[in-house]
């Protein structure tokens, strides 16, 4: 009888840890039914929490203000250290520039990890949903059998066939019984991890998109340092704009928009001589020097920030250079495009508000709208060579600057405003389109990307 007992005492033991953890479950899903509501606080307790409530947030505003005033005030001493230093005032947007990209590739890494998670919870939220009806009929069966348990064979001998119906009952139930036990347990514990995991990520989200938008703060104010710096005469610039804009109305074609931008314009005109003298200089130089001047090309950190000619020739580039703005490549030189031709450039889909930078080094010879084009930037890389870019919402370079391979020359905006490029392939994202020309006409530009940039942004 004693053993008997003890095996009873176990198996309640067993069904009350059972049906527990079995009630937990069922707490779980947002189905499950809530707890009465507390009865409604007095008014008088009501207006203090309120007023409690509205101090902790006026708090929590006036903390932000207080650290983004000294965020401001950190950039606004290091753009003043940079004022007269053009070397460290682009060695500084180039990486600025840099972090933001660093920090929007962690906070799409974030997001990818974040929605993962969110669904491996949902899945195990439905996982226990579809349980429901199974828990409660086992706990039906459970509280039928604490109600009227199974008799004991020494204290009732005579009631053989009832004992043995509840030992094969018991014999079905107990292990399905544990295996569900065992399964709702091992999900339990994967929902609280998951949780943590989430709660983990969000702060690191959070964390990574705070860092953006310190780094893009950072970034207008050093490009507006540099435009400052360039000491343009503000009625000088504003009469070449305006001829900028009028000789952008009147050209045809894209070599016709250089050609007359290149000779009818003063800026254009002298970085064109700028790039042929660049040219004749490196003609001057021994084999030696050009192969050092592109092993320090090559090694992005080493190139020299303070240079304000090409390092190198453009055509010594080839397999050197990074795409413009980080994206996925959706047409390519080649192509055949929607007005039965072929693509003359490629199309590059960006994320919103992505950073554009320079390419390569060279000279500005156009910027600003033009036609269907949005945004329009045509950089002279010398040799004869011109890059293309097109498709901004903002350009931040005027024209006759000097660029350096890497340094940020505008922003693509949010998508809103299409251009030729973004139509024609259906985008709703932003498109950056980008043409090499060599003497006038387009040329394949897939030589001059390097193997890493194309492994990483072909979609």
């Amino acid at each position: 009888m004693t053993k008997r007992t003890t095996e009873r005492k176990g198996m309640a033991g067993f069904f009350r840890a059972a049906l527990a953890l079995a009630l937990l479950c069922l707490a779980a899903p947002s189905r499950a039914q809530a707890p009465a509501p507390p009865s409604p606080p007095a008014p008088s307790d009501k207006k203090a929490a309120d007023l409690e409530a509205k101090r902790h947030d006026f708090q929590g505003v006036r903390d932000n203000l207080a650290q983004s005033e000294a965020r401001k005030m950190k950039i606004e001493d290091e753009i003043f250290s940079y004022r007269n230093d053009r070397a460290k005032l682009v060695s500084a947007l180039i990486d600025a520039k840099n972090k933001i990209e660093d920090a929007e590739a962690k906070v799409a890494e974030s997001q990818s990890r974040l929605d993962t998670l969110t669904g491996s919870e949902s899945a195990i939220r439905r996982s226990l949903e579809s349980r429901r009806g199974v828990l409660i009929e086992v706990l039906a069966a459970l509280q039928r059998m604490g109600r009227k348990p199974p008799p004991a064979l020494l204290a009732e001998p005579e009631d053989v066939l009832r004992a043995i119906r509840a030992s094969m009952l018991l014999g079905a139930v107990l292990p399905e019984l544990r295996s569900e036990t065992e399964a709702l347990a091992s999900d339990l514990q994967d929902l609280v991890s998951l949780r943590e995991s989430i709660a983990r990520e969000k702060a690191d989200l959070a964390a990574g998109l705070q860092a953006r938008r310190d780094e893009r703060a950072r970034l207008e104010a050093l490009i507006v340092a540099r435009q400052k710096s360039i000491g343009v005469a503000r009625e000088a610039l504003t009469a070449e704009q305006a001829r900028e804009k009028a000789l952008a109305g009147q050209a045809a074609n894209l070599k016709d928009l250089i050609a007359r931008m290149e000779t009818e314009l003063d800026s254009a005109r002298k970085a064109a001589e700028e790039a042929r003298k660049a040219d004749a200089d490196r003609a001057k130089l021994s084999q030696e020097q050009i192969e050092e001047a592109k092993k320090r090309f090559a090694e992005a950190a080493s190139r020299d920030p303070a240079r304000l000619a090409p390092a190198i020739a453009f055509a010594d580039t080839k397999g050197m250079l990074s795409l413009p703005a980080p994206g996925t490549i959706v047409k390519y030189y080649g192509a055949p495009s929607d007005f039965g031709g072929v693509e003359k450039g490629l199309s590059l889909a960006t994320r919103a508000n992505a950073i554009v930078s320079a390419p390569s080094d060279g000279y500005i010879a156009f910027s600003g709208p033009w036609r269907s084009f949005g945004q329009l930037l045509i950089i002279n890389a010398g040799g004869g060579y011109y890059v293309v870019l097109a498709g901004m919402a903002r350009v931040d370079v005027a024209v006759g600057q000097f660029v350096l391979a890497g340094e940020p020359v505008g922003n693509m905006g949010d998508g809103a405003t299409k251009t030729a490029a973004a139509v024609a392939i259906g985008a709703t994202q932003p498109v950056l389109y980008v043409e090499f020309r060599k003497d006038g006409a387009a040329i394949d530009p897939g030589p001059w990307w390097s193997k890493s940039e194309m492994q990483r942004v072909r979609g």
